[in-house]
């Protein structure tokens, strides 16, 4: 995207007509660009730090004491959970990015560019995966600050790590259609935040399964965050492992797909 191509005559591209090494170039100008965004309001990516580090400190220090999870430490128990929380909760960012983009006609002036326009979805998701790596590195770090330790290797705990990017990322696939579908910035926090608190509060995120409310039980153990969590768990604590991680990657993979298509469809809606 050069200063020559802005000011050539606009020529709109059908979503995803983008191929080879163009789109790929497309997607990292699109991602360099928010990337700047991000790096020029540093509060916004200290305070998306901030919130799962006081999650950390509230249940390691004021209700650890008051949960009990047989056989393992609770900081242990804890951990995998908020780091599958940690992203959660940051994919509302892109939510939030993406309808500012919208507000600000942002989005319009890219469409005239002669780019792939699903470069355009990709880059901000790719910009907010690069985001979580940066705020799972402080949690990981917070974690073994506060006492957490891995009980496998380092190969697990590196799977164990991937498998979070993942769901960060696939996740911010799905607030992209938020995002677009309310269009404003205060709308998509709003829309956002209930539903990552029904997903990671109803899940073994915090609490073993086992420990809820029976009703609550059944939903808590079939939900994609629930899947990462049990995947995450074996992985750096140690157990069978396979099964887990094979339902985390199928939710992944299986919502990753839903999410883009809601979104290219949601983006084709508006800019059409």
């Amino acid at each position: 995207m050069t200063t020559a191509a802005v000011s050539a005559a606009p020529r709109l591209e059908p979503l995803g007509s983008g191929t080879g090494p163009t789109i790929f170039q497309d997607i990292w100008d699109v991602t360099w660009r928010n990337l700047l965004s991000t790096l020029r309001q540093p509060q916004a990516l200290v305070f998306s730090a901030i919130q799962p580090v006081l999650f950390v400190c509230l249940f390691r220090y004021a209700f650890g004491g008051a949960i009990h999870v047989p056989g393992v430490a609770y900081v242990n128990f804890l951990m995998p959970g908020i780091f599958a929380q940690s992203v959660a909760f940051g994919a509302i960012g892109t939510a939030v990015g993406l309808s500012t983009d919208l507000r600000t006609g942002l989005l319009e002036r890219f469409r005239t560019l002669p780019m792939s326009q699903f470069a355009i979805l990709a880059g901000r998701t790719t910009a907010d995966l690069i985001r979580n790596l940066f705020v799972l590195a402080v949690m990981v770090g917070i974690g073994f600050a506060v006492g957490f330790r891995v009980q496998t290797n380092a190969a697990a705990f590196l799977a164990a790590l991937g498998l979070v990017v993942l769901f960060g990322y696939v996740f911010s696939w799905g607030f992209v259609a938020l995002g677009l579908a309310t269009g404003n910035a205060e709308a998509a926090q709003a829309a956002g935040v209930p539903v990552m608190f029904l997903l990671v509060f109803a899940s073994p995120a915090f609490i073993p399964v086992q420990d809820m409310p029976g009703w609550l039980q059944s939903v808590a153990a079939h939900q994609p965050l629930a899947a990462l969590v049990n995947a995450l768990r074996p992985l750096v604590l140690g157990g069978p492992t396979a099964s887990h991680v094979l339902s985390s990657v199928a939710w992944s993979a299986g919502l990753l797909v839903v999410f883009a298509v809601l979104s290219m469809l949601q983006y084709r809606r508006l800019t059409r």
